[in-house]
């Protein structure tokens, strides 16, 4: 137990440091290549902190366990949400800009909508899996061109960095993020097994979480520092990668069928956050942010949505 313990504080101190050198190194690139932080919020963070999630479908995938790969996807769709922004704006309030609510989220909202029609005949093959991915090379190119037409580039902290050493530290701390990940995701299912939660239960909550660490991390040091945005677009990207990437690759390596509970409980509770999200930030418009108020509501549904499944799980 001790020797958990021990795992479980090391991974935190690695993914609390690490993430705030990865926001720094972002936050650096965007000002030497003139890039605005939703940009590298959504195609850098957003790819690198969803590669746990990436790495542990692909390996599900190739051990023919697909089923596992979707339910990671998803899960962590809904720990992006409901936990990761809930959190942060109890920490700190989060910005929403005008182009986030009217062209970054209806996106996003398009994408999801095009996984369902992937998922709603029962299995996921590589037709759907290469849809998956040609939606996401789409999206980013989008979400990406309108952000460098009309983002503004904010001066809030931005570190003095070189061009070499921002890449430097974003590339190191990017790797030390998935590191203390794995080390916090290993410890915690080891101590789930010592008091004998079922495997199922640490499936769908501690591995989804877990692999979330990273943005979670990221997320609140980047709104910490002021960077918003990059804050918002980091879990707008992931959850394109999540939906797109992490369930078209395995798809693409092998066809798998996708469960019934998936089809009537996961992905409508992923859709139904993500609208909830998309009307928080066209209402926070006036007050220009997310609060603690909104936070608190993020965080209760994860709560709601976490209990559930126990409930489900364990026959009550």
């Amino acid at each position: 137990m001790w020797v958990i313990l021990a795992g479980l504080l090391v991974g935190l101190v690695i993914l609390v440091w690490s993430a705030d050198r990865f926001v720094d190194g972002s936050i650096a690139l965007s000002h030497h290549f003139r890039i605005p932080p939703i940009v590298i919020g959504i195609v850098i963070i957003g790819f690198g902190t969803s590669a746990p999630e990436l790495f542990i479908s692909g390996m599900a995938a190739i051990d023919g366990n697909g089923g596992l790969a979707l339910g990671n996807a998803l899960g962590s769709n809904i720990a992006n949400i409901l936990l990761i922004l809930g959190v942060t704006a109890i920490i700190t309030p989060l910005v929403v800009i005008k182009r986030t609510v009217l062209f970054d989220f209806p996106v996003l909202l398009l994408a999801t909508a095009i996984l369902w029609l992937t998922l709603k005949d029962g299995q996921l093959d590589r037709a759907d899996g290469s849809l998956l991915i040609i939606v996401l090379v789409i999206a980013l190119a989008a979400l990406s061109y309108v952000a460098m037409r009309t983002a503004s580039f904010s001066t809030l902290e931005i570190p003095t960095y070189s061009q070499s050493k921002a890449i430097a530290w974003t590339l190191f701390s990017l790797v030390c993020l998935l590191i203390g990940s794995k080390i916090l995701v290993i410890s915690a299912v080891a101590m789930a097994e010592s008091f004998n939660i079922p495997d199922l239960v640490i499936g769908l909550s501690i591995i989804a979480i877990g692999t979330s660490l990273p943005e979670l991390a990221a997320s609140i040091s980047a709104a910490r520092k002021g960077h918003s945005d990059l804050a918002i677009g980091n879990v707008i990207g992931s959850n394109l990668f999540n939906s797109m990437a992490v369930v078209g690759i395995p798809a693409m390596l092998q066809t798998y069928p996708v469960a019934k509970e998936v089809l009537y409980r996961d992905y409508p509770v992923v859709l139904l956050s993500t609208l909830v999200l998309f009307t928080m930030s066209l209402l926070a418009l006036r007050s220009r942010g997310i609060y603690r108020f909104g936070g608190v509501i993020l965080l209760l549904g994860f709560i709601a949505f976490q209990s559930l499944l126990y409930l489900q799980i364990s026959g009550t």
